[in-house]
């Protein structure tokens, strides 16, 4: 189990108490976890993840449409560059959710893409926590202060732009071909699933990507293709 000081730092580091201790050590436990050590006695973040995956995209959503009139598919594209799997184990390594994660030996060693993966769903279960322990505004304070604070940056930099539809433009101008995508693997749960989608132009695999759905594995899968600009 995390230590004690571990816990209280990482509270100090999200301005959160928790009145209930147990809940917000179950957010760093994952199932490896418990595979290793059945005799465990709080149970893996899962459940916890999928209420915070639903808080997290209300509270987002609500802050888009009070502040601004956009229509509304200008709007869920910001909101995804806001909730993708990048940003969100960004935020939680920024507040150390890493050096308090129980995981088995083997995902210990976990690096790049698949510790990121665990990083942001750790970051939902911890909204979803939040949530059970403080209500809707202790959940809202954090997302607010930790993850919309970056909304400036992703519209100046214009990352929320549809890499997909970038993709089709400059395949189309260049090789007047359309991208096909195609299912590489499905993994995890049916509660959360992890799709790998491989992108092709002329039968040739340019990219692959990663997502909790196909639509967002699919736009990953877009962006590494977008990597090579070159699709002769």
């Amino acid at each position: 189990m995390a230590k004690k000081n571990n816990i209280e730092k990482f509270e100090i580091n999200i301005g959160y108490d928790f009145k209930d201790k147990n809940l917000l050590k179950q957010v760093f436990v994952h199932r490896s976890y418990l595979n290793e050590n059945p005799k465990f006695n709080i149970e893996h973040n899962e459940r916890l993840e999928f209420l915070g995956d639903a808080v997290l995209e209300l509270v987002v959503t609500e802050y888009l449409y009070k502040k601004y009139k956009n229509p509304e598919g200008e709007l869920t594209n910001w909101r995804s560059a806001l909730v993708c799997g990048q940003m969100l184990s960004k935020i939680a390594d920024e507040i150390q959710i890493n050096e308090n994660l129980l995981l088995s030996k083997g995902e210990t060693q976990s690096t790049g893409k698949a510790r990121q993966i665990i990083l942001a769903n750790t970051f939902e279960a911890l909204i979803g926590a939040l949530y059970l322990d403080g209500g809707y505004e202790a959940a809202k304070k954090l997302i607010n202060n930790k993850l919309i604070l970056y909304l400036p940056e992703i519209l100046e930099n214009e990352l929320f732009k549809d890499n997909k539809s970038k993709l089709q433009e400059i395949s189309q101008e260049i090789n007047s071909a359309t991208p096909v995508y195609k299912t590489l693997s499905e993994s995890g749960p049916d509660h959360n699933k992890l799709f790998k989608i491989g992108v092709y132009i002329n039968e040739k695999l340019y990219g692959e990507g990663e997502g909790h759905s196909k639509q967002e594995a699919e736009q990953n899968a877009a962006m590494h293709a977008l990597m090579k600009i070159d699709l002769s």
